[in-house]
């Protein structure tokens, strides 16, 4: 049985190729938070954060972190879920909060 992680609006497939960290990390890096801001949430040290994204990349075999969000993605180990739809006004009006007279 595969196991799975979300986070956020993404999830991840453990059983994939990365350790359970690794993956965690890598999830909320495409989310866009920093090695910092993953440590703090997790009470880790950034240079643990930083090692564990570098293990990953190692084993996706790219050398940036947005080329290891893209692997991952390709190789379905992550998969980033749409945020519900924002609503549509009528065909023709424009619902971005311009009003012009």
């Amino acid at each position: 049985m595969e196991s799975i992680i979300k986070s956020g609006t993404w999830i991840g497939h453990l059983g994939r190729g990365l350790a359970r960290r690794e993956l965690q990390f890598l999830l909320l890096v495409a989310q866009g938070l920093t090695a910092k801001q993953i440590a703090r949430t997790h009470d880790v040290e950034p240079g643990t954060v930083v090692k564990r994204i570098s293990n990953a990349m190692f084993k996706l075999g790219v050398h940036r972190q947005s080329a290891a969000i893209a692997e991952a993605m390709r190789r379905e180990i992550i998969v980033g879920q749409a945020d519900s739809p924002k609503p549509q006004g009528p065909v023709g009006e424009s619902n971005d909060g311009v009003f012009i007279a």
